[in-house]
């Protein structure tokens, strides 16, 4: 539900339950307290930056249309608004929380037996009650007093959601709370008008649990005692800590620049001022908001008082959101001390070695106020500042540098690449420029493509022929540009090259230059790259007279390679004949023969006819040019010859099997190569042949050049041709848009150093793998990756837009890129006319099959009726992602950052750390038992000394799931006894737990305590039967968790035993096959299951290794959530924690997460 659902006004009884379908909510306050009464913020801010690239940013029509916005009347149109009314507040304490409740607002109550009810629903003035209207019940009936409350959940946790399948599903997960009330734990559960108003609900309620005190002691008007700045609304509540800390900050920024110390000061200073301590925000924001507290106030001065400025800074720079995640996170103080902040940074960031010291650090580095750092507190403001932090952004910091190892050969590794970057304008008449080449160096593109034609006086030139069949038709559109010739091009790279990465770069060279020309070029890249140039004579060749394997990208560092054309090692003199792809070089391919009239010259009549396909042109190579090339060039013939020669060793016609390497390769030349194809050619590979193309390029670079179809610069998608295993996919840099923001995602993942590593099913020699099934890797589930978009911040209006005044309707499209099963796109509903900073509180779930290869991408668009305008994107590769709370950096059309703008979101994976990680949907002990689980099996191959070895498995598998899944299930039933939802964070379920626990004169009734390592709870007084009931799943929890720790590497190495032994045989495998008689078909089954069998061992391995680090984590969360909460004895509290640390410590971990298949990472 969006926060445009509502209800009517009509009269409702408890007899006459009434569901009322969504509608924009007009009669009654809908609770949205954020600024939007003034639309003139807006009015008089100056455009966003214009991109210089481009004229105007493209529009886009996302696939998935807001179906609640309504377009009645022919639409609403976007107006400009100059009013001066004032704006509504912004929630920045409690008793504007309490203030709001006591206002009253419509909320829906949801019955176990499936009713909704919709309730206007209030607090009293004295905090006492709560009452709803209208009702069939008496008044003092139709009542909760709020003494009676337990707790207050948030989402939908409790039975009567739980059990309302259908119903509840239409109900959002943000919008919905429960209060638990009464000494039979009865809950009344909730849903809002929007997430906004149910946390305004939650964090008040929680409130008044926290300072007991004041309920039924504070009456309405008597203004707020002890409050801090923002503080209002007429309830009487004390001032938090957190409230008092903000409130003394800003008197002492304030009298900093009150020069005269007479509390006033001009309004351009305060506007100044207020700028200064929140960035980002715009001037004209700022100075409308002092205009209307004059207005309000009838003033006739424009000097501001402390008290106005301190109004004002907190009505425009409190973050709502941020806000009640404060509140949620201090237990009602308003700020974080070092170990709130610690089990915040553990439980939800995923910082698993976060440290007290660390966190007094990080206090120290953003809290503003000087009260808040001498005495260890992290206030509203400083929150904020570090959630906005490059710490807090959703990349994770770790890929900033290079991550990977880099010691592998070249073609495991997936290479930045660029096509004809150095054309401007198009294909067809674009002139060459350097300006291009500079650009795609310096953003880390490590393959460079350079055009060489001949030039005037025997110096050959950049750019690109197209051939004697059609120089007479080409029109000479830049005739008066000054031609580039290569040296100055060759000069331009050399001084670029490793500016921006150490890493090898490869200089892909298309030529058609005469002997001579040929031989001048030869000198100016001996001259111009020196010593820096990789040269064939330091080729390593083994005795058979074969290139081995290709160099890793450490070995070559600093070293520039030449990929061309190379004369075979008979040919003899100083040159020879090789032949050339027409389409390498702009003629032939799908346009052959067809008459195209050249872009914005139709009037002039200029045609471009591009000559039909012939036999394979041969061109004239140099010797000495030849001797310089370091990787040959070859066509997709080389796919073909080993592809035929591969089928004809087996001996069969039918496909071969996936990624199996059963059959030895072909002859391999004395020189290593590149297979160079057409778009069209290898997007048919990789649809028809995704496997055989995937088993080529693990020992093959092989690259993808744009189709010649594109004139006008466009780029394929590169995922598609990156699932297929294709290293090198050439883009035009100079062309911006969704396909090069894929590609600056893929290669952020690895410092930007224009190499990333490949999954390793497309690196091991023996793997299984094919793209077009949902099972990608077998033996390994899909990942579901659970992202909340919660909001957006200083948005830019679109390039192009029209009036200066006009709000932008934005919306966030999030799109997941990769092998076909994963591909989703996914849009949020759109924040009408609320104009640059919307919540959309919403939540979406992505099912991963392959990791390694996702991408996310989140578009932040305007909604508009003729096209949609973009705003801002961010592209990142699934593997680098943060989890927990994090912002988004959005960037502009050309990739680049716009000035304090982003998303703020929510990011939680399966079987990674932090984030409230989700687990597994289906894995409920209630629904699934071992007699009912699903084990992984292992195929029968048909080969008798293979299926003995691999039969030793089957016991081990079983062993490592029923691990998993009795560790999984019995943190389910933990979370479900606790009334929470399987993506609870474990520090709510305790939180939850010590609310029962907690007995009215105040005693706690269990203490947390280490047996052998492990933290469990005994009882110190006597319970009741529910509370024993949820304490019995919790020891059922750590028993579970330690079955696991203790056993995981046992049967972990049980399992690698089997798959070394499988390897072993692996040498034999082609001798196995003739021993046992098998061929053709059979032949091939039994590869495929050899493969199979490898990686789901494989698989499971890492699976277990992983979730041993997940039940490790899970149980420091535990310990810190039981100190957080009072549950250790004050005795044991110290000591706890350097046990628990201790045994934490003992079970070194590989990485920061586990991955199914290694990322490697060093």
């Amino acid at each position: 539900m969006s926060e445009r659902d509502g209800c009517g006004d009509g009269v409702f009884s408890d007899g006459a339950p009434d569901f009322i379908p969504p509608r924009v909510s007009r009669g009654r306050r809908s609770g949205v307290i954020l600024p939007g009464g003034g639309g003139g913020s807006g009015g008089q801010d100056s455009d966003a930056i214009l991109l210089e690239s481009v004229k105007a940013a493209p529009r886009r029509s996302s696939i998935i249309k807001d179906p609640s916005v309504q377009k009645v009347g022919g639409g609403r149109k976007k107006t400009v608004s100059f009013s001066s009314m004032p704006s509504e507040k912004k929630v920045s304490s409690a008793a504007d929380c309490l203030a709001f409740m006591q206002g009253g607002c419509e909320l829906k109550k949801i019955r176990p037996n499936s009713r909704v009810y919709c309730r206007f629903y209030t607090l009293d003035a004295d905090l006492s009650c709560l009452r709803w209207e209208p009702s069939k019940k008496d008044a003092d009936r139709a009542r909760l007093d709020v003494s009676s409350i337990r707790e207050v959940r948030t989402g939908k946790s409790t039975e009567t959601f739980l059990h309302n399948g259908p119903l509840s599903e239409h109900l959002a997960e943000e919008a919905a709370f429960s209060i638990i009330h009464g000494d039979e734990y009865q809950s009344l559960d909730l849903v809002a008008l929007s997430a906004d108003v149910a946390n305004i609900w939650v964090t008040g309620l929680r409130y008044l649990l926290a300072h007991p005190s004041i309920i039924g002691g504070a009456g309405g008007g008597c203004g707020v005692v002890g409050g801090g700045p923002g503080d209002g609304g007429g309830v009487a509540v004390e001032g938090s800590l957190g409230s008092k800390m903000r409130s003394e900050w800003l008197a002492a920024e304030f009298t900093l620049v009150d020069e005269d110390g007479y509390g006033i000061v001009s309004e351009d200073v305060a506007v100044a001022t207020v700028c200064k301590l929140c960035p980002g925000i715009k001037e004209a924001k700022v100075r409308l908001r002092f205009m209307e507290i004059q207005r309000s106030k009838e003033k006739l001065t424009s000097h501001v008082t402390r008290e106005e400025f301190q109004e004002a800074y907190c009505e425009l720079c409190t973050r709502p959101d941020v806000y009640f995640l404060l509140v949620q996170l201090s237990q009602d103080r308003e700020c974080l001390d070092p170990q709130d902040l610690r089990l915040f940074l553990e439980t939800e960031q995923g910082l698993s070695l976060a440290t007290t010291e660390g966190c007094w650090e990080l206090l120290k580095r953003y809290e503003p106020s000087a009260q808040g750092r001498e005495r260890g507190l992290l206030g509203l403001d400083g929150f904020a500042r570090y959630l906005q932090s490059p710490e807090c952004q959703l990349l994770d910091p770790e890929h900033l540098g290079v991550c990977q190892d880099m010691n592998l050969p070249l073609s495991h590794y997936y290479i930045s690449t660029s096509y004809r970057s150095y054309l401007l304008d198009d294909q067809v008449h674009g002139r060459a420029d350097l300006g291009g080449l500079i650009k795609a160096l310096q953003s880390g593109c490590r393959c460079l493509e350079l055009g060489v034609t001949d030039g005037p006086e025997g110096e050959p030139l950049l750019g690109v022929d197209y051939g004697p069949d059609i120089s007479r038709h080409h029109h000479h559109h830049h005739h008066h540009h000054a031609p580039v010739t290569i040296r100055s091009a060759l000069e331009v790279v050399n001084k670029y090259a490793f500016l921006t990465s150490q890493y090898p770069l490869l200089l892909y060279l298309c030529h058609r230059c005469s002997p001579g020309q040929q031989r001048t070029m030869a000198h100016h890249l001996k001259k111009v790259f020196a010593s820096r140039l990789y040269t064939p004579d330091a080729l390593h060749v083994s005795l058979g007279g074969r290139a081995t394997t290709l160099p890793s990208p450490e070995q070559l560092k600093g070293r520039i390679l030449v990929v061309g054309k190379k004369l075979p090692p008979e040919e003899e003199g100083s040159d020879g004949e090789v032949s050339e792809e027409d389409e390498e070089i702009g003629g032939g391919g799908p346009l052959a023969g067809r008459r195209m009239t050249i872009p914005g010259e139709e009037e002039l009549g200029v045609v471009l006819v591009v000559p039909p396909p012939s036999q394979p042109r041969k061109l004239s190579l140099h010797k000495e040019l030849s001797d310089l090339v370091a990787i040959a060039r070859t066509s997709s013939r080389s796919f073909y010859s080993q592809r035929g020669n591969y089928k004809h060793t087996q001996q069969q016609s039918p496909p071969s099997s996936p990624s199996s390497p059963g059959s030895p390769v072909p002859p391999e030349m004395p020189y290593w190569t590149m297979c160079s194809l057409g778009e069209g050619e290898a997007g048919r590979l990789t649809s028809e042949s995704p496997e055989d193309l995937v088993m080529f390029t693990k020992r093959t670079l092989t690259r993808v050049r744009p189709s010649s179809v594109r004139l006008d610069s466009s780029n394929p998608n590169p995922q598609g041709y990156w699932k297929g295993g294709v290293q090198l996919v050439a883009l035009n840099q100079q062309t911006p848009g969704a396909m090069l923001d894929l590609h600056r995602g893929r290669f952020s993942q690895n410092g930007g150093c224009g190499y990333v590593l490949r999954p390793a099913v497309m690196r091991d020699e023996v793997s299984y793998f094919s793209a077009h099934t949902h099972g990608c890797v077998p033996g390994v589930p899909p990942q579901t990756l659970r992202i909340k978009v919660i909001s957006a911040h200083n948005l830019p209006k679109p390039q192009g837009s029209g009036a200066k005044g006009e709000v932008i309707d934005p919306y966030v499209v999030l799109e997941l890129h990769g092998v076909p099963a994963d591909c989703a796109e996914q849009r949020t509903r759109t924040a009408a006319q609320n104009q640059d900073e919307p919540m959309f509180d919403e939540t979406f779930e992505f099912q991963v099959n392959m990791p390694e290869l996702a991408l996310l991408r989140f578009v932040v668009l305007d909604d508009d009726y003729i096209g949609d305008d973009f705003i801002g994107q961010y592209s990142v590769a699934f593997e680098c992602l943060q989890p927990g709370y994090r912002n988004v950096p959005l960037l502009g059309l050309a990739g680049d950052p716009l000035p304090h703008t982003s998303l703020f979101v929510h990011v939680a994976i399966t079987n990674r750390r932090g984030g409230g990680k989700a687990q597994r949907r289906g894995l409920s002990v209630r629904r699934v038992g071992r007699r009912g689980r699903e084990y992984v099996s292992l195929r029968h191959t048909g080969i008798k000394a293979l299926d003995e070895v691999f039969k030793q498995a089957s016991g081990p598998l079983k062993e490592a799931t029923d691990l998993r899944e009795d560790a999984q299930c019995s943190t389910a039933s933990f979370k479900d006894q606790c009334g929470l939802p399987t993506v609870a964070k474990l520090k709510q379920c305790i939180q939850s737990l010590a609310t029962r626990l907690q007995s009215p004169e105040g005693a706690t009734g269990a203490t947390m305590v280490l047996r052998e390592g492990y933290p469990c709870l005994e009882p110190q007084v006597s319970l009741s039967e529910a509370t024993r009931k949820l304490l019995s799943a919790y020891d059922t929890m750590i028993m579970a968790q330690k079955q696991l720790i203790e056993n995981a590497d046992g049967v972990q190495e049980r399992i690698d035993q089997v798959h070394r032994e499988g390897m072993d045989l692996h040498e034999d495998l082609s001798r196995l096959c003739e021993k046992e008689g098998l061929k053709g078909r059979k032949l091939n089954k039994a590869v495929e299951s050899f493969t199979w069998n490898i990686t789901v061992l494989k698989g499971q391995s890492d699976l277990l290794r992983g979730a041993k680090m997940d039940s490790l984590d899970a149980l420091r969360q535990l310990a810190l959530a039981c100190e957080a909460c009072g549950l250790t004895s004050t005795s044991s509290a110290s000591n706890s924690f350097s046990t628990a640390e201790l045994h934490y410590s003992s079970h070194p971990t590989s990485g920061r997460r586990s991955s199914t298949h290694g990322n490697g990472r060093v």
